[in-house]
This record gives structure tokens, sequence and C-alpha cells, in this order.
């Protein structure tokens, strides 16, 4: 696997926390956040199955920009930051 580390949530203590990378080979996301409670599988449900082997994870607004350079990373993986 070809990870590369995109960015960390900006506020948090650095242990327990949302992070963000890429994976360059297979060109997807790769998610560390918060795990969703009931309510919320219930509520993903509602618009769709939500198999065994996937999992509803949530991330702070305030990492939008480290979502934007995750995307720019797997458009453009040739620039590195």
């Amino acid at each position: 696997m070809a990870l590369r580390f995109i960015g960390i949530d900006p506020d948090t203590d650095e242990k327990n926390c949302p992070r963000v990378w890429v994976d360059e080979k297979k060109q997807e996301f790769v998610f560390q956040g918060w795990k969703a409670d009931e309510a919320l599988e219930d509520e993903v449900r509602s618009t769709g199955p939500l198999p065994d082997y996937e999992a509803v994870v949530r991330i702070p607004a305030r990492m939008a920009h480290i979502l934007k350079e995750a995307c720019n990373a797997i458009e453009h993986p040739d620039v590195v930051r």
C-alpha cells in the first residue's frame, strides 16, 4: 500500500483524532474518524444498505481544507506537497 498522509484534525491532541490519507496505488481515500452512533447509522440506512464490511465515520467540517488536499493528491499524484 502506498499511503500518503494528508492531514490531521487541526483541533486535536494528535493522539485520538480524525486523519486523512490517500492510497496512491489504489486511488482511494482513507479516513480515520469518530465512529457513528446507532442513530446516525440508522439514518444512513434510510438511504440504502450498510453492509457489515463498511463503516460510517464522522469527520469534522473544520477538516474541509484537508479533504480538498486529499482530492488534489488523488487527481494530481505527481505533485508533491
